[in-house]
């Protein structure tokens, strides 16, 4: 399949998952995480991998095939707090962690990247049972990781040095 089919596959799923949200009150089973990998494949230049191995989506061909685990949630509403994300494995292998955060039409807005040692540390550290299974909360994410692409912004220069094309 091609890259033009792949992304216009993609931008149909949107739209579908944004209209089923809407009339059916609810949000379509799965849908975010794949929305999620295509983008931040993407927008980070990464490289997919097979998702038979287990432990991480992608590598970053810049940065020395660093393993990637891509995590996705959906803001339908920005007032709403204690939004978690999916859990985090860490008995697997996987260097970092990207969360894509996407709104209501499935767009994303933000991506945020976390290292696998500090998110370790704070699940270790964590006095929270589910963060000692890996569940974190959006917030605590955004406070360990840091931002490395926006809508407004793009790609964050001084992280993601892959940017020549």
């Amino acid at each position: 399949m091609s890259l033009y089919a792949a992304d216009k596959l993609i931008g149909q799923a949107r739209q579908l998952a944004a209209e089923y949200r809407r009339t059916m009150g609810k949000p379509l089973p799965g849908i975010s995480n794949e929305i999620a990998l295509h983008d931040a494949i993407r927008l980070l230049r990464l490289k997919q991998e097979d998702t038979t191995i287990g432990g991480y989506d992608a590598v970053d061909p810049s940065r020395n095939d660093l393993r990637i685990q891509i995590k996705s949630r959906t803001i339908f509403d920005e007032s709403k707090t204690g939004q978690r994300i999916g859990q985090i494995k860490a008995d697997q292998p996987w260097d970092c962690v990207v969360l894509v955060l996407m709104d209501e039409d499935y767009e994303p807005y933000e991506i945020y990247e976390a290292d696998r040692d500090e998110l370790l540390e704070f699940m270790d550290q964590s006095s929270s049972n589910r963060a000692k299974r890996g569940a974190l909360s959006v917030a605590r994410f955004k406070i360990i990781g840091r931002l490395v692409w926006s809508r407004e912004q793009g790609l964050a220069p001084e992280i993601w040095d892959n940017q020549a094309g």
